[in-house]
């Protein structure tokens, strides 16, 4: 059982790691044209909640050590409605995203002969690339953003250790 600050958000970010995991049986087997729209799409959503999650939780460790003080302005920004809306405001760019990229230019089955010659390989086109290079370049940039944030905080006292809760 989790025990950490924010259970909730805990749990989601366990369940989108295990649904981002998940998401890999996709890529196996004989690609049919669900299958080639489900790809990165499922995996670029769950993993995009994954990482929000953990920015959210970063952040709202970095409120938390910011409003010990009485009377300090950071206390109306420690609650667990403002992760919530980080994680849903993240989560919502990267669906948004991929909307556009599966109604603009879905991927789709394709017929490969000109790969191996006198065999035909059946693949996924990812439709197009530049919606691809965008999903990846979100999660790109969630990342870095929770890699600063958390490089920021790596000034927190040493006795805070959300980890021995989990």
């Amino acid at each position: 059982v989790v025990r950490a600050n924010n259970h909730t958000l805990s749990f989601i970010l366990l369940v989108s790691i295990k649904l981002s995991f998940l998401s890999v049986f996709l890529f196996l087997g004989r690609p049919v044209d669900i299958t080639c729209m489900l790809r990165q799409t499922s995996f670029g959503i769950t993993f995009s909640i994954a990482v929000s999650c953990v920015l959210a939780k970063t952040i709202m460790v970095c409120f938390a050590f910011k409003a010990t003080k009485p009377g300090s302005p950071w206390r109306k920004w420690v609650g667990v409605k403002v992760a919530y809306c980080i994680v849903l405001f993240c989560s919502i760019i990267q669906i948004l995203i991929s909307v556009i990229w599966l109604t603009i230019s879905p991927p789709f089955l394709e017929l490969n002969f000109l790969s191996e010659p006198g065999q035909i390989i059946i693949q996924c086109n990812e439709g197009s690339a530049i919606a691809f290079w965008f999903v990846l370049s979100y999660m790109g940039l969630l990342a870095s953003v929770s890699f600063i944030v958390a490089f920021l905080a790596r000034s927190l006292p040493d006795s805070f250790n959300e980890a021995k809760y989990i």
